[in-house]
């Protein structure tokens, strides 16, 4: 299924008061996670940056364990018929929190350059182990090339797109 497919399939089923919105549902071979916008907690006038940020927490941890029970039982659902793992977050007065997600383990074959910058991720503190640090590396590629791999994920539609409507396809 597409991710289209897959983020209808959880517009429909949500309970309608779970969230104010579904901001995003992204889709690996691995894990589904859906994110939704809950209510901004009411503050008093004049409240410090601290106590919002405390304030907003605390909606997001309440708002965690009285839905759990709903949540798991569509996450339940949705792992059956898509067979892969769900993950959940939300957005609430611009902070953004992703509860319990899956950690893949990913096999990769890297030249002794290469595992030399891991190494000295490691000795210099930076990273705990060889997977720390890949994991670093891959965060840090990740928020200085947001462009470019938004660019590389719309290509790749498109190309699943050619393919969709491509020889063999379903008329």
């Amino acid at each position: 299924m597409s991710t289209e497919e897959i983020r209808g399939w959880f517009a429909g089923r949500l309970p309608a008061d779970l969230f104010e919105e579904l901001v995003e549902v992204v889709v690996d071979r691995e894990e589904i996670t859906v994110v939704g916008r809950i209510p901004a907690p009411a503050l008093a006038e004049g409240v410090s940056e601290g106590e919002r940020a405390a304030t907003v927490e605390g909606r997001i941890a309440e708002f965690r364990e009285r839905t759990r029970g709903a949540r798991m039982s569509v996450a339940g659902e949705a792992e059956r018929r898509f067979e892969r793992k769900v993950s959940w977050g939300v957005e609430c007065d611009g902070t953004r929190a992703l509860f319990t997600h899956v950690a893949a383990p990913v096999m990769t074959r890297l030249r002794q350059p290469e595992r030399q910058v891991l190494d000295l991720l490691v000795a210099g503190g930076v990273a705990r182990s060889r997977s720390d640090a890949l994991g670093w590396c891959v965060r840090l590629v990740q928020q200085h090339s947001d462009e470019w791999l938004a660019d590389l994920r719309e290509s790749l539609v498109q190309v699943e797109e050619v393919r969709r409507r491509g020889p063999g396809a379903p008329a």
